[in-house]
């Protein structure tokens, strides 16, 4: 492990976390204005609340990259803490209010959390933390099958009664992933997929407005599957998206200015959380879109790097998940912020307003910077000893 990757990995995530402000300072000015009134005071009140959310998130990623991750292993008290405090707010957030037909958000006065981002965190955790301990009893049935099911698999029945399909996916292979990582059988992990996969599909076709998502996804009016479509539906779900293209298209190579986007002014609903990065594109280009999504992408390689160098197997698999976490919900938004994938509500990572989403997103940059200052602090502590040695 090099100190000089570890470096360069905090100047990308740095690169992430400012580009995300300067577009949200533009994306939310108009919402704001909306939604609160008063247009010389709150232009810029989300810009405002994301500064403080990113305050706490430099803290909190600070804590966790001087906090070492075999803690979670050695301690297990502390991961089935952690675990069941997430559990306990996902089964809460359930009673709430809902908001656009999903209860996902508890009240906490000074941000609305939720629990279901802290649930994907805590998946790649509780799992890796739990076959790492297993040993050569992940063959088990007990041990590589049952314990890691039910481990996934509360978390993604609850987000699921949300319902958040999101972060259900999200869940559901991350801890695959993890499963892999820590050399479960192949036939346990493919039989989860396999029960993971029928029981989402089935809640799937009997969602009309996840239906209708994916009947505009693919260009039709209805399906003729599950929940019936009603008139107009597929179209209303594809409006998002195609006002995301038309950012892309206003766009084009150069931008038409930072803060000239035209969508951001009511057109393009959700411009400052999960369209963000069409406002980027309307506003500055192939100049912005380019080197946000190459940054995300050398984010995951130092990060697969970081978990490589790893001094032991719990923390490349600790690295390679928290990796996964944030580049595939990066890809995932971009993709379908382009029409790529059908349209579902997921943030973009550093980017999206929301103070959970920063949170998390800490988190798991922490992680991965624990794993690589641990493995910097073996490396010198191997080579002291051969010095003494000599």
């Amino acid at each position: 492990m090099r100190k000089q990757v570890l470096f360069i990995f905090g100047l990308v995530t740095t690169a992430l976390v400012v580009l995300g402000l300067v577009i949200l300072s533009s994306a939310g000015q108009r919402y704001g204005v909306r939604l609160y009134g008063n247009e010389g005071v709150n232009e810029y009140i989300f810009l405002r609340g994301q500064l403080k959310y990113v305050g706490i998130a430099l803290v909190v990623a600070t804590l966790f990259a001087c906090f070492d991750y075999r803690n979670w292993r050695n301690y297990p008290f502390l991961t089935i803490a952690a675990y069941i405090s997430i559990l306990i707010l996902l089964v809460l957030v359930l009673f709430t209010d809902p908001i656009k037909g999903s209860r996902r958000w508890l009240d906490l006065k000074f941000f609305n959390f939720q629990p279901g981002e802290m649930a994907k965190i805590f998946t790649v955790i509780a799992v890796a933390a739990w076959l790492d301990r297993s040993s050569w009893r992940v063959g088990l049935w007990k041990n590589g099958f049952w314990c890691p099911i039910m481990i996934i698999g509360l978390f993604a029945g609850l987000v699921i009664a949300e319902p958040d399909f999101g972060s259900f996916m999200v869940i559901g292979l991350a801890g695959l992933l993890m499963m892999v990582l820590g050399g479960v059988q192949m036939i346990q992990i493919f039989i989860i997929f396999l029960i993971g996969f029928i029981g989402f599909v089935g809640y799937l076709i009997h969602n009309p407005n996840r239906m209708a998502r994916l009947a505009a996804w693919l260009g039709v009016s209805d399906l003729n599957v599950g929940a019936k479509i009603s008139e107009g539906a597929a179209e209303q779900a594809d409006y998002q998206v195609n006002q995301a293209l038309i950012a892309f298209k206003n766009g084009g190579y150069f931008g038409v200015g930072l803060n000239q986007s035209m969508q951001k002014y009511h057109y393009l609903p959700e411009a400052h959380t999960d369209f963000i990065f069409a406002i980027g594109a309307e506003e500055l280009g192939m100049v912005f879109t380019i080197p946000v999504f190459l940054l995300f992408v050398l984010f995951f390689i130092l990060a697969l790097y970081i978990a490589r160098k790893s001094c032991d197997k719990f923390g490349r698999s600790l690295a390679y998940g928290m990796a996964f976490l944030i580049f595939f919900q990066a890809m995932f938004n971009m993709g379908v912020v382009c029409k790529a994938f059908p349209t579902k509500g997921m943030a973009l990572p550093f980017f999206s307003y929301g103070g959970t989403n920063m949170l998390s997103s800490a988190i798991a940059v922490g992680t991965i910077l624990s794993v690589g200052i641990q493995s910097l602090k073996e490396k010198r502590r191997a080579l002291l000893r051969k010095v003494v040695l000599r």
